[in-house]
């Protein structure tokens, strides 16, 4: 099967090259050119001029793109993924709106297309290594050909069976984690005013009742934020966190600590936080005084 592959930031590389190992023809498109020419030197992929060539000469097409605005330009429009006559199913695997994913999903069935949003969990060593989780929404089974594309790129899939469905889970699920860097920034700040090394503190906390996967992965980050390389930057949870509250004011559902985390990361970003990994709270915090 030809695949598609438009996206190549942190995650949308690491996802792609898995494909390319898994045996498949991969062909690529990025809105700028510098990840293309990085990619194509490492996996010797072909590469597509522009988001309809990728359609026009694939069967699927996968997407890893970093907000509603840039989908909607790879998407829609004359020379958009779902206008140009070729691939008849195409996967968004970022984090959208759900409004938006349904938009989308409407503009591809009158195009006789399918759209899928099958959005990730995971950091960029979970995409490297193939262990990603996959929410996607669509009932299991719709599609023969992605279980096994997704397999390439991720340890589970969880079908959540329709249009949009991913793409709220998603934001459930990047709801708790920044809460959760929020909270972890704070305690580790508190600790630190208390006398007790960060270290020390992180020991505690990875073997205490509030242990999560991500408190392990990330421990360098929190450590030495400025010695590793970025994961997830504040602007992208500052992202994540807005659409979270847009689609709770349309449900009619109270998030306040959400809204607190909100705040924190809207003063994070005007002191220049904003391209720095989400980590960095804990530089933020260690500066604000009550």
């Amino acid at each position: 099967m030809k695949l598609g592959f438009a996206g190549l930031g942190r995650m949308g590389s690491r996802m792609a090259a898995n494909c390319v190992r898994a045996g498949y023809e991969v062909m690529v498109w990025n809105r700028s050119p510098g990840p293309v020419e990085t990619f194509v030197q490492a996996h010797g992929a072909k590469v597509a001029p522009g988001p309809g060539n990728l359609a026009a000469a694939n069967d699927l097409v996968v997407t890893v793109l970093a907000n509603d605005e840039a989908a909607r330009a790879v998407y829609l429009g004359p020379e958009g993924l779902i206008e140009v006559p070729g691939a008849n199913l195409l996967v968004e695997m970022g984090t959208m709106s759900p409004d938006l994913v349904r938009e989308l999903a409407g503009a591809a069935a009158r195009a006789g297309k399918s759209f899928v949003d099958a959005p990730v969990s995971g950091s960029t060593q979970a995409a490297q290594d193939a262990q990603l989780l996959i929410m996607a929404g669509c009932e299991g089974g719709a599609y023969p050909p992605l279980a096994e594309v997704f397999d390439a790129m991720g340890r589970k899939t969880i079908w959540l069976g329709s249009a949009g469905a991913g793409a709220v889970m998603k934001l459930a699920v990047n709801m708790l984690i920044h809460g959760l860097n929020q909270t972890v920034c704070e305690a580790l700040t508190l600790v630190g005013r208390a006398g007790i090394s960060e270290r020390d503190a992180f020991d505690v906390f990875e073997n205490s009742a509030a242990a999560a996967p991500m408190l392990s992965y990330r421990r360098a980050l929190y450590l030495d934020e400025a010695g590793q390389d970025v994961s997830f930057t504040i602007d992208l949870a500052h992202k994540d966190v807005k659409l979270a509250l847009a689609l709770a004011d349309d449900l009619g559902v109270g998030l306040p600590q959400t809204q607190t985390t909100l705040g924190v990361l809207e003063h994070a970003r005007s002191a220049g936080f904003g391209p720095r990994d989400m980590a960095s709270i804990l530089a933020y915090m260690k500066g604000h005084k009550r």
